[in-house]
C-alpha cells in the first residue's frame, strides 16, 4: 500500500519556554520525515490561541498550536499518536486522512497522462 496524505494538528502547553514548544513542534516534524519514513508538505505553526473551553480540570485557557499536512504509510501513523500519548506538553491532538488531496493528486496525474494531439497543419501554396 502506498502512502496517504495526513493531517495532524497538536496542541502544546503555553506554560514552557517558546523555545522549548518550537524544538517539540520540530522533534514532531523529524519524528514524521524519520519513524514514519513521511513527507511533510506542510508545516505551520499557529502560535498561541485561546482554546473554547478550559482543559484538565480547568488549568489550561489557551495553547500553542501546530498543523502539519504529510504522506506517510498507513501502517506508521499510529506512531505518531504513541509519541503525543507520551509527550506531557501535548495536551491536544488529532490525526485525520486526507481522502480530498489524494483525489486531487490522482487527477493531476490522470490529466497529465492524457495526451492532447496537435492539429496538423498543411500549408499549401
Amino acid at each position: 500500500m502506498g502512502k496517504r496524505y495526513y493531517e495532524t494538528m497538536f496542541v502544546v502547553r503555553t506554560d514552557i519556554p517558546e523555545e522549548e514548544r518550537n524544538a517539540l513542534a520540530e522533534k514532531v516534524r523529524g519524528w514524521i520525515e524519520g519513524q514514519l519514513e513521511g513527507e511533510v508538505e506542510e508545516f505551520t505553526r499557529w502560535g498561541i490561541r485561546k482554546l473554547a473551553y478550559r482543559t484538565q480540570k480547568g488549568k489550561f485557557t489557551e495553547g500553542d498550536y501546530t498543523y502539519i499536512i504529510y504522506k506517510a504509510d498507513p501502517e506508521k501513523v499510529n506512531q505518531l499518536d504513541d509519541l503525543f500519548k507520551v509527550n506531557q506538553e501535548i495536551f491536544r491532538f488529532q490525526t485525520i486522512r486526507r481522502e480530498d488531496l489524494e483525489k486531487k493528486v490522482r487527477k493531476t496525474q490522470k490529466e497529465s497522462k492524457i495526451m492532447v494531439e496537435e492539429p496538423e497543419t498543411s500549408e499549401e501554396i
